[in-house]
């Protein structure tokens, strides 16, 4: 549910989390059970002084969680493809001012093209399947 990330801070790499990804059964959902898994999830983590956790979803959704617009702390998408209001984060008791830069997904999210939103008008709009993004380096760095 939480996924490693890295954030390209000035000072240092920061090891941090991204919420994803996390799904509900349809038959089982608006009974509470993804607002418990992510708060369960939040507090192990902040007991693991992990510093921020992003996602990258519904901004009322995770609003309610307590995730706020990620800019607004000085952290930058990891994709231009990202819409604004859908990148959020939660900064944990471990997190210090300094820490602020740009997200750095784990090599799936780019393998599996899970990444922003695609253009579906666009005419090459995927890596295909097998093959690795050229841009993309081994994981982890």
């Amino acid at each position: 549910m939480f996924t490693r990330g890295l954030l390209d801070a000035p000072r240092r790499l920061v090891d941090v989390r991204v919420l994803s990804p996390l799904a509900v059964l349809p038959g089982h959902q608006r009974a509470g059970i993804g607002v418990a898994l992510v708060r369960h999830g939040l507090r192990t983590l902040a007991a693991r002084a992990v510093p921020v956790v992003f996602v990258e979803g519904d901004p009322a959704y995770y609003a309610r969680l307590g995730f706020l617009p990620a800019g607004d702390h000085g952290f930058r998408k990891p994709s231009p493809r990202i819409p604004d209001a859908a990148f959020r984060a939660m900064t944990l008791p471990a997190y210090e001012p300094w820490m602020t830069g740009t997200l750095v997904y784990s090599e799936p999210f780019w393998r599996h093209d899970a990444v922003g939103l695609r253009d579906p008008a666009a005419p090459e709009n995927h890596v295909p399947r097998g093959e690795r993004c050229p841009t993309i380096h081994a994981w982890p760095p």
